[in-house]
């Protein structure tokens, strides 16, 4: 049996197209499943902590990085649980970095094959992330994209993105990493990855490995501003990694302390707090995944 969880209103209207393929494929397949659709945000998290109580659940989650955070966020006994995802959001950003497929006929098959192995999370105090926790100028431009009104999807997020580069914001905080101080910065942005993008592609952490036991950190530093737009193309292509603004650490626990009034998103989802303590999560999440 499998389950599927779906938000019938998400992608406008690519959640019910590929729902409809889904059912075809389970269906041709002669495999039994109920559809569980979400009324509400945080109702994802509800039905996979009901589902997560059951041995052998296999959960099928329809969308992007915000429906498959939701879910992880509510699984109560990991080793019930087997995750399948079938990318149908906007970004889409940790099935880049998990190499699953993004069409949907090849995602299923990826499922029918029943093939599992482990992947890691970030456990952030009392929360999950998957993919990037990040702070700086992501959390700016989301804050930002909220209040636009005249674009969607991609454009709405490019526009955001460049209003927030032309008005940049410094960010201080201190940072810890596996026990060690390494003092105050002032940051134009931080990621923090299990995975390597956000924003459809933006791959703030291009060296995060979402099965090696280790969170790839990024600190951009403060900056000339008048060198923001100059350095762009070079963020979109991973090149900051190697510039003199920008640190790159790896390891296995991160602390965050706030020296100001920023906030923090995970998978794309805002929350406050003057200390962020995280880890990276290992051999307990699993999902179905093509074979190497």
């Amino acid at each position: 049996m499998f389950h599927i969880i779906v938000n019938p209103t998400g992608g406008k209207g690519k959640s019910l197209k590929a729902l409809e393929k889904v059912k075809k494929l389970l269906s041709d397949a002669g495999v039994e499943f109920q559809i569980h659709e979400t009324e509400y945000k945080g109702h994802a998290t509800e039905i996979a902590r009901e589902l997560s109580r059951t041995p052998d659940a296999k959960l099928i989650i329809l969308g992007g990085d915000g429906s498959f955070n939701e879910v992880l966020n509510g699984i109560e006994n990991f080793e019930n649980v087997t995750l399948g995802l079938v990318p149908c959001g906007t970004g889409n950003d940790f099935v880049s970095a998990s190499g699953h497929p993004k069409k949907i006929e090849d995602a299923m098959r990826v499922i029918l094959d029943g093939n599992e192995s482990y992947i890691d999370f970030i456990q952030l105090d009392d929360r999950r992330c998957l993919n990037v926790l990040g702070a700086g100028m992501d959390v700016d431009v989301l804050l930002k994209y909220a209040s636009m009104k005249p674009f969607h999807g991609k454009v709405k997020y490019y526009a955001s993105l460049f209003y927030v580069l032309a008005h940049p914001k410094w960010h201080h905080m201190k940072f810890t990493i596996d026990g060690k101080e390494l003092g105050e910065r002032s940051v134009f942005m931080i990621g923090i990855g299990n995975g390597k993008s956000i924003g459809g592609g933006i791959p703030i952490c291009p060296n995060g490995v979402v099965d090696d036991g280790k969170l790839s950190i990024v600190v951009v530093n403060e900056m000339k501003k008048s060198r923001i737009p100059i350095e762009l193309p070079g963020f979109l292509k991973a090149k900051h990694i190697k510039k003199p603004y920008t640190e790159e650490f790896e390891g296995s626990s991160v602390k965050i302390e706030v020296l100001d009034d920023s906030q923090f998103e995970a998978d794309g989802e805002i929350f406050g707090g003057s200390e962020i303590n995280c880890h990276i999560v290992t051999k307990t999440l699993k999902v179905f995944r093509a074979k190497n």
